[in-house]
């Protein structure tokens, strides 16, 4: 894939989380970054964060001055999330960023979408899953992230806005410390994670739904499109850590009943 030889000024909202972290530290020899957080009391020593409130619009505006691409990754991040929280952080304030995206003249947004968008499929055991698939779910949080992918849709035929929805895996530097098969087969690892989000950046298609999953046997969720349209190809499978043996069971292991709890 050819990727453009200039830096970008990219915005990373969510900066002090723990993708939005590790992006601002491997994407920052490739991009001029520009980092986000909600308060200034998670600002890391010696790093320049710009403040500002998702659901404040002019202040979300504030942050777009000069930006070609923003990799938004902000918001309320667990599938236990309330209502309240969902509302806030993830439904206006996605819609806030496509907005201000939309006034600033803002030529991408990466946006951070989750497996939990389809979750019901993984809940009743229902695989294999393709991004084309009806959005089924499984929490309030799946919701929001069903709503950012849809009004990411709209941007991109209203306004043109180029929108890359990445429906993001289990991040984790450690993916053996579960016990769980469905956890496992969903891993991103750190450095795939940086790679798919590179490729989301640069890649030539203007709008998708993409899965973001590292190279694990056991996975139920097609990348075909990711590796196609995006140029993805991840490095990492959980099986092929230090410890790692793969129980291969046939149709893929059983979820437990109350799915995504816990997870």
């Amino acid at each position: 894939m050819s990727r453009n030889t200039d830096r970008r000024r990219v915005l990373i909202t969510g900066a002090t989380g723990g993708v939005g972290s590790h992006l601002a530290s491997t994407l920052a020899d490739d991009y001029e970054l520009v980092l986000h957080s909600r308060s200034p009391e998670k600002t890391p020593e010696g790093t320049a964060l710009k403040i500002a409130q998702l659901g404040e619009y002019q202040q979300v505006l504030d942050l777009m001055d000069g930006i070609d691409t923003v990799v938004h990754m902000a918001g309320a991040a667990s599938p236990e999330s309330s209502w309240e929280l969902v509302l806030e952080a993830n439904i206006i304030g996605v819609r806030n960023v496509l907005e201000a995206a939309r006034e600033a003249g803002v030529r991408r947004v990466v946006l951070a979408s989750s497996n939990h968008a389809m979750g019901m499929y993984d809940r009743h055991e229902q695989w294999p899953v393709y991004p084309h698939q009806l959005q089924r779910a499984d929490s309030l949080y799946g919701v929001s992230k069903v709503f950012a992918e849809g009004i990411g849709r709209f941007y991109h035929d209203e306004h043109g806005l180029d929108v890359i929805a990445l429906r993001i895996g289990w991040f984790t530097e450690d993916p053996l410390a579960a016990e769980e098969d469905i956890l496992r087969a969903m891993w991103l690892s750190p450095r795939d994670c940086t790679e798919v989000v590179r490729c989301a950046i640069e890649a030539e298609v203007t709008f998708g739904l993409f899965y973001a999953i590292s190279d694990n046997p056991n996975r139920r969720w097609s990348t075909t499109n990711t590796q196609l349209e995006l140029g993805y190809r991840p490095q990492d499978s959980w099986t092929r850590l230090p410890g790692a043996g793969e129980h291969v069971v046939e149709g893929g292991a059983e979820v437990r009943d109350d799915w995504p709890l816990g997870s």
